[in-house]
């Protein structure tokens, strides 16, 4: 593994911003932040060996506050994690191969931020909901009646019985709380829900003018479910979801 001294990329930032250099510290090596100019364009970027960056609890966090930080003064274009280039000319091929991708992607996420929103059943709440499905209701105790001789395709029915359940429940939620904030945010998704008992896993590009009114609204929705449901607000974010491309490092070969 090749340890020669690289380039760490974080994101693309307009070439006239006021750019404020950081000292940090990525994978116990300290550093700082400077940019790769092209053209109205600038990588982010830091001196660090040229190496796979392994996703430890320091990396991530060294990664996404120099994201966040870029954040609080001027639009940033983030690279996902563990991107690094042998040298200040490979991070300019790069901004030059994706320049009008970049260019084009500018002006739909300037003044604007992502913010993630994930909704919990309780488990008491969702047992009762459970229980109050006939069918699911049915089969579950025909499955304990004869839980010695039950078939795997009756435990199949079972399963699939109770995926519909959550699903269904899963649609409920993007009916009465994704939707509507859907209708305020600049763009929308609803992601996969993950285990029994998520209900919404959504991500949000909301214009910071309307940032005030889209918490109001999540702030709405929490009340009237706070004593069924655990909510998940985090954020603000880069718009890692709203990016119509996924930036790669291997652009710059």
């Amino acid at each position: 593994m090749s340890m020669d001294q690289g380039v760490y990329l974080f994101g693309v930032i307009k070439a006239d911003a006021d750019f404020k250099q950081e000292k940090i510290k990525l994978d116990g090596n300290t550093t700082k932040t400077y940019t790769v100019p092209y053209k109205d364009q600038a990588m982010v970027v830091a001196q660090a060996p040229v190496k796979i960056y392994d996703p430890t609890r320091e990396n991530l966090k060294t990664h996404q506050q120099v994201v966040a930080e870029l954040m609080t003064y001027t639009t940033v274009i983030p690279m996902s994690f563990g991107n690094v280039l042998e040298s200040d000319e490979d991070a300019e091929i790069l901004i030059k191969r994706l320049y009008d991708k970049f260019k084009k992607i500018f002006p739909t996420i300037e003044n604007k931020i992502e913010v993630g929103l994930k909704i919990i059943g309780n488990k008491d709440w969702m047992k009762e909901q459970a229980g109050n499905q006939e069918d699911l209701a049915k089969m579950k105790q025909a499955l304990q009646d004869t839980k010695q001789s039950a078939t795997h395709y009756d435990k199949m029915r079972a399963g699939e019985a109770a995926q519909k359940f959550v699903q269904g429940i899963h649609l409920d939620f993007e009916r009465e709380v994704f939707r509507p904030l859907a209708n305020i945010a600049d763009a929308a998704k609803s992601n996969e829900v993950i285990g029994e008992r998520m209900v919404l896993n959504a991500s949000f590009l909301v214009d910071l003018s309307k940032e005030k009114e889209f918490d109001e609204k999540v702030n709405e929705f929490y009340e009237k479910w706070k004593d069924r449901t655990e909510f998940k607000y985090t954020g603000p974010w880069p718009a890692y979801n709203f990016i119509d491309i996924k930036i790669k490092a291997e652009d710059a070969s």
